[in-house]
């Protein structure tokens, strides 16, 4: 009967180690294969942009979009391309801007983005004749091609 007590103990104790070193090493499974998602800084990356766009303001918004930063995005380093999605639903549109790596992206300097896109509003806010510049930036995010 002790024998059976102590056997029991024994077995008892010998299935939490287990339980415990399952959980430590799964843990550090999860950490190990997050870790390759930092090492991106040599693949290609998507620009993510979002912004409100009133129905009634969609023409002007894309003949700004191609006459600015069209142009402007074609002279920089590492760009590919981008596509230009709209819903009607939402009013809202879709940037995906391509680029051939983060590194490339992220050297333009903030000062000429913002450069840029202080004339972007001036020319929408002319064309439209309005105080303000009606298309808003919702969300700013960036995608990894996943293989």
């Amino acid at each position: 009967m002790k024998l059976n007590f102590i056997f029991d103990m024994f077995v008892k104790g010998l299935v939490y180690t287990l339980i415990l070193i399952l959980m430590i090493f799964q843990n550090n499974v999860s950490q190990l294969n997050a870790a390759p998602m930092n090492q991106n800084k040599d693949l290609s990356i998507i620009e993510e942009l979002r912004l409100n766009v009133p129905a009634k303001y969609k023409k002007a918004w894309l003949k700004a979009e191609n006459q600015i930063w069209e142009p402007w995005l074609a002279e920089q380093d590492g760009f590919l391309g981008r596509q230009i999605f709209y819903n009607e639903k939402k009013e809202e549109a879709l940037l995906l801007v391509k680029w051939e790596n983060k590194k490339l992206w992220k050297n333009i300097a903030v000062e000429e983005v913002t450069r840029v896109q202080n004339i972007f509003e001036e020319n929408v806010k002319d064309s439209l004749n309005l105080e303000k510049n009606p298309f808003e930036l919702s969300y700013e995010g960036e995608l990894f091609n996943q293989k």
